[in-house]
């Protein structure tokens, strides 16, 4: 049976052995094809061989559905349940009866489609708070999956660019439909140059365990919230080279789905969080080159849609504008951009955290909060309150080494980043101007100031947050606090976080 006929023949609700809402919803997708039949979707793989994906046989179509079961189950274990041989008897199909088994189909629980972040967010009803949600489920998620000598081999930089090199390969026919041929050549020649100069980016990428058994496709319609919680679905399961990658590849995918829907304040929450949560700061060099990748793909798949018989020549022109778009934004992440840093300074209670996350989201800088690296360093969880012994003299001063240090690397790549600490003695603003001079690198110090009885009561009614900063503190660091000197001054602005202060930071040209 031909690939039109089942998916005609797969809409008959007298298939299932259940209640079916009709008509049943149909989604095609280059590869696969879902049926929504109320409480359960069906999913069928389409006979096709693109290379990177190899569906064209019965026995290949159930060794990867069996794939897609096990992996996704690890993950998303509400969601999948099994899968099932469509078998022909007397012109009747039916799910694992009599008769020749003609294809495989897994069987999934159906959640409603507003659950789809896709969804929400079309719907108006993404939330930041999502954001922070799925970046703390894809940190856990990144944390806990597995890496070995195997997985880490994908991380060599060969693998990694005999992918990207298919990817470019593969949609030179397309050259003059949906890009043009100097786009084509600028996004390939910056990739090819990346791979030249970063080779001990990529080694130290493996010698940090940084190469996972990831999703592979992390955009928002893979990504639900059900039952209350953020969960991951359809992980790769038909490419390794897609799967066994830097857990940077992931985070990429979601990135620049939400930076195509032109959503950059929300990947960059999503980003921020992450990167709190891991305390991966030192990936975001090799973050440029998979976010161009991704937004490659998803221009590679939907040019492919172009050469499929069974979609309309009304779906081929929007998938030739919809490839288009994101050929083009494959392009700009590879642009280069001038790297800044934001210093922030002031008391326990100034408000630098919350100025800090709304300025980050402004101009899509890289936040990142002493409080945080101070527990990576010392290797307790984020929400855990801290012991005396990490907030002594010599733990103060390996927090502000490595703060420096990260600030360093991620500016040093073209990023902004917000260095967001006290920073109130000179021995440790000094190392920051000294750096960003020696590199010329712009640098600014923003110090947030209130009275001492605000800051008191500020930290008073604080909850939910990483730092362990009590009113009791703000006394004795007043006293230890150091005035900027006349060096210094030259980089300070002062903000009044007790009154429209992102006006004052609209005047600062921040926003």
């Amino acid at each position: 049976m031909d690939i039109s006929t089942l998916i005609i023949q797969l809409q008959n609700p007298e298939i299932y052995a259940h209640s079916v809402k009709t008509p049943i919803e149909v989604m095609q997708t280059h590869s696969s094809v879902v049926f929504l039949t109320g409480d359960y979707a069906y999913k069928i793989k389409k006979p096709v061989n693109f290379g990177f994906l190899d569906y064209s046989t019965l026995d290949k179509r159930q060794h990867f559905l069996n794939q897609e079961l096990t992996m996704n189950k690890e993950i998303a274990p509400d969601l999948y349940l099994e899968v099932l041989s469509i078998t022909e008897e007397n012109h009747q199909l039916s799910l694992s009866g009599k008769g020749e088994i003609i294809d495989y189909v897994l069987k999934m629980n159906q959640f409603p489609q507003d659950c789809l972040l896709i969804n929400l967010f079309e719907a108006g009803k993404l939330e930041e708070s999502h954001l922070q949600e799925l970046g703390k489920t894809v940190s856990q998620f990144h944390q806990n999956t597995k890496t070995n000598d195997y997985i880490r081999s994908f991380g060599d930089i060969e693998v990694i660019k005999k992918s990207i090199d298919e990817n470019y390969q593969r949609t030179e026919k397309y050259i003059g439909i949906a890009q043009t041929k100097q786009q084509y050549q600028e996004t390939k020649q910056f990739t090819d140059n990346y791979f030249l100069s970063n080779k001990e980016l990529f080694e130290q990428r493996k010698k940090q365990n940084k190469i996972r058994e990831c999703h592979g496709d992390l955009h928002l319609k893979n990504i639900c919230l059900w039952h209350n919680k953020i969960q991951l679905f359809d992980r790769i399961e038909f490419n390794e080279e897609f799967r066994l990658v830097d857990v940077m590849f992931d985070v990429a995918f979601t990135i620049m789905d939400l930076d195509a829907r032109n959503r950059q304040d929300f990947s960059n929450i999503f980003l921020n969080t992450y990167l709190e949560y891991t305390g991966d700061w030192e990936g975001l060099p090799v973050l440029p080159v998979y976010l161009s990748r991704q937004a490659y793909v998803r221009a590679k798949v939907n040019s492919m849609l172009l050469d499929d018989p069974n979609i309309s020549q009304a779906e081929k022109q929007e998938a030739t504008k919809t490839a288009a778009n994101y050929y083009h934004l494959a392009w700009q992440y590879t642009q280069q951009h001038q790297g800044q840093i934001i210093m922030m300074s002031g008391l326990s209670g100034s408000g630098k955290t919350t100025v800090a996350k709304y300025l980050a989201k402004q101009i899509n800088a890289i936040l990142i909060r002493s409080d945080a690296v101070r527990k990576h360093l010392a290797e307790i969880p984020l929400n855990q309150t801290g012991s005396d012994d990490i907030y002594s003299q010599e733990m103060n001063q390996k927090t502000y080494d490595r703060l420096i240090e990260l600030g360093q690397i991620v500016a040093k790549h073209g990023f902004s980043v917000i260095l967001d600490a006290k920073f109130d003695r000179h021995i440790w603003r000094e190392p920051v101007i000294n750096w960003a001079k020696n590199h010329q690198i712009p640098l600014t110090i923003l110090y947030c100031n209130a009275p001492q009885e605000k800051l008191s009561d500020r930290l008073s009614q604080r909850t939910g947050d990483i730092s362990d900063a009590t009113p009791n503190l703000l006394e004795e660091q007043a006293k230890k606090a150091e005035s900027f000197n006349e060096l210094e001054q030259n980089y300070v602005k002062i903000i009044d976080t007790t009154t429209n202060w992102q006006n004052q930071l609209n005047s600062l040209a921040y926003s």
